[in-house]
């Protein structure tokens, strides 16, 4: 070993008088990148590029001699154990970044991990066709240009009766390029002070609005807001009008709010435009959760039968697709919205188009949503759930505990605030662990597995879990516990 060369040197009579030399003669011992690079231990694993392979190597050196120059290492490790780091750290760098998850916090739509998982029929159609060429923006008959929002009219059309649509890249992107095509140039768009929402990340309508370059024109109090509020506003020279959905919180008490169908009324005597952030994305009627207690299901059709000139909602919520904001309405509204500048900004891909297709094909050969996998998980029965956990606590590995509670899921995603549905789960425990330590070793496992902590225990919620995670959890559990307090 070098350090004992050093001191060898030492013993000798060389000089070695201050701990820099000391040190120097430690660090002479460390292989080049070369010799590292050459080691067996690589492989022909070509998956590997070179760059991470000397990336990793250069990483490994400077960490040995950052220790050694800081005297916390007396020794150097042995050849076979430095490639051997080298591997690991350039296998953890070329590996994806995206990983699988698996679900078992019981939030059916969570931003975190992604939201809506997308219909098999979705996964399909990017299979078959994003790996080719496709006519995205070419009409097949003619050979000319061709929109490539126009393919969606049809399908939406037939489903929620609307006359056309356009699609941005998420729902916050369709409000700012609405607003910027129809109110940039300062106008006044009204919205009620309780629904001046903010949304993840810390993005809130008043900004997204003042970047549009239209001026906001607020109405109403917090908690109430009437009619007349709007109908003053209108006069007094505004000429839009937004309904938001409170897409993150909920209203209780004392409160007031105007329907869209009182909205649409007023619009159309005063020859306003009305536009509904409806956020969620409910086509029609919808999963029976999406109801207000006491009211109408909120929904894209019933906005669009109620007046409202264009309703805007997210791809990755309720409707179960890929993120996409949609915009669907009246076609002489949406056509000035896709000619407007910002349009080319935030438009999608092909790969959110052919999904997006598909998970509306989806709803059309199955208005339940029988076929859609977050219209499959809010309508799982709390017993069938019951019986997948009991089937769960069966197949725990041993050094793990557990047992079945009732618990109760939510949609997410800020779509129906204050909403949750009956669920079972199982809450797991291991001895000598704390949840914390547990719950890590669950998302360090190969799928990660994601679960909540409640009352000191690992709870997994059976309403997320999709076909094949029960193996991937149980696997996991297996793991963490043969690793016993190491993660």
């Amino acid at each position: 070993m070098a350090i004992d060369k050093a001191i060898s040197a030492v013993n000798s009579g060389a000089t070695v008088s201050t701990s820099a030399d000391y040190s120097s003669h430690v660090l002479r011992g460390l292989p080049s990148i070369d010799k590292l690079l050459d080691h067996p231990a690589w492989g022909d694993d070509g998956a590997l590029p070179r760059s991470v392979k000397v990336a990793s190597c250069r990483a490994v050196v400077q960490a040995i001699r950052t220790q050694v120059l800081a005297e916390e290492l007396d020794a150097l490790p042995s050849l076979d154990r430095l490639v051997a780091d080298a591997v690991a750290r350039a296998r953890a760098a070329a590996s994806p970044k995206l990983r699988r998850v698996v679900n078992g916090t019981g939030v059916v739509l969570h931003t975190n991990l992604g939201r809506a998982p997308l219909a098999e029929s979705a996964l399909a159609a990017i299979s078959e066709i994003a790996g080719g060429y496709t006519n995205l923006e070419m009409d097949l008959v003619t050979g000319k240009r061709d929109s490539r929002h126009s393919r969606l009219s049809q399908g939406f059309g037939r489903i929620i009766g609307c006359e056309d649509v356009v699609v941005a890249n998420n729902c916050a992107a369709a409000v700012f390029l609405a607003l910027s095509a129809v109110a940039g140039d300062g106008a006044e768009v009204v919205v009620s002070r309780g629904e001046l929402v903010e949304i993840g990340g810390s993005f809130r309508m008043p900004e997204i609005m003042q970047a549009s370059g239209s001026t906001l024109r607020e109405v109403g109090a917090t908690n109430r807001t009437h009619l007349r509020d709007y109908a003053q506003a209108l006069d007094a020279g505004a000429r839009v009008v937004m309904k938001v959905h409170r897409s993150n919180f909920a209203q209780i008490g004392f409160t007031s709010e105007v329907s869209i169908e009182e909205l649409g009324a007023l619009c159309e005597e005063r020859g306003a435009l009305l536009l509904h952030d409806l956020g969620m994305g409910v086509l029609d009627q919808g999963p029976g959760i999406a109801r207000r207690e006491g009211g109408q299901p909120e929904s894209v059709r019933r906005s669009l039968d109620a007046g409202a000139h264009v309703v805007l909602f997210s791809g990755d919520k309720l409707l179960g697709g890929p993120q996409a904001g949609i915009l669907a309405g009246d076609r002489a509204v949406l056509t000035r919205i896709a000619r407007h500048p910002v349009m080319r900004l935030v438009r999608p891909g092909k790969l959110c188009l052919l999904a997006l297709e598909a998970t509306l094909r989806a709803w059309e050969l199955d208005p339940g949503g029988g076929l859609v996998p977050v219209a499959q998980m809010l309508a799982r029965d709390p017993e069938a759930l019951r019986a997948a956990a009991e089937d769960l606590l069966a197949q725990l590995p041993e050094g793990i505990t557990g047992r079945v509670i009732p618990t109760h899921s939510t949609p997410g995603g800020g779509s129906l605030p204050g909403s949750t549905i009956p669920s079972f789960g199982v809450a797991l425990a291991m001895p000598g662990a704390t949840a914390d330590t547990l719950a890590a070793k669950l998302r360090s496992h190969e799928p990660s597995v994601v679960a909540r902590i409640e009352s000191d225990s690992v709870v997994v919620d059976m309403r997320t879990l999709l076909d094949g995670d029960t193996a991937v959890l149980v696997a996991a559990l297996k793991r963490g516990s043969e690793s016993g307090g190491r993660l």
